[in-house]
């Protein structure tokens, strides 16, 4: 199930909008749940939402939509953002956001329903490659890519990405079984490094994001076997 977050002031868009989607989910045999935001301030300050993908209007009362784009960005980089609007100039800005397209007012549901195959593609592909974090503060939703390597430190883990660091409360079997699919490797008990990060092997340690991580001795072999596996496979 894929969720949309409607994000308008207007009711007669919104309405429109959930109406084309259930029309889309049926013509796809999808299923999509909608969950409706009246402004922009109101989806920028829900650090609970775990939508796929936003339509949100950028021309509304109080916080504009480019403005809760930018503040949503901030804690989730994949989330697949489509700018619905008015005006054709406002929605070019979209892409400072990494917005995936617009879809101009009055909306017909021909070319929506065009937008919306590129915008649940890309949905799709996202999901296979994001893991969401429950913090103490609410969440995150990480691209696996993002992430430089786990650190276990007693009943916690750090997880240091290349533009921030998140710690909560949690195993690093747990963490391990989430993100083995995606090219990453234990150095030792108490890290589990992205190989893509890997920059070099000194003394014993791995470099990872300008940090070094110790080797232990008997994962060398096959720290270095995954190392070399993965470095064949990017050519």
């Amino acid at each position: 199930m894929y969720t949309v977050a409607i994000v308008e002031d207007e009711d007669l868009y919104a309405g429109q909008l959930e109406e084309y989607l259930n029309r889309y989910a049926l013509d796809k045999d999808i299923r999509i749940r909608t969950v409706r935001y009246r402004d922009g301030a109101e989806i920028a300050e829900d650090t609970s939402v775990q939508a796929d993908v936003i339509l949100m209007d950028i021309q509304m009362p109080g916080m504009d939509g480019m403005t809760a784009a930018e503040k949503i960005r901030e804690r989730d980089s994949r989330v697949v953002i489509m700018f619905i609007t008015n005006r054709i100039d406002y929605a070019i800005r979209g892409y400072q956001v990494d917005a995936l397209d617009y879809v101009v007012k009055p909306v017909d549901y021909f070319s929506f329903s065009k937008k919306m195959d590129r915008a649940f593609l890309k949905a799709a592909d996202q999901m296979n490659r994001t893991v969401t974090l429950v913090l103490p503060n609410g969440m995150v939703r990480l691209n696996t890519g993002d992430i430089c390597y786990v650190e276990s430190q007693g009943h916690s883990l750090v997880y240091h990405c290349t533009s921030d660091v998140y710690r909560l409360r949690g195993r690093m079997s747990d963490a391990e079984e989430k993100l083995l699919p995606y090219s990453f490797f234990r150095s030792n008990k108490g890290y589990l490094v992205n190989l893509r990060h890997v920059m070099g092997i000194r003394d014993g340690c791995c470099i990872v994001c300008g940090d070094s991580l110790p080797i232990a001795r008997a994962r060398k072999n096959e720290f270095m076997a995954a190392l070399a596996e993965y470095m064949g496979k990017m050519g």
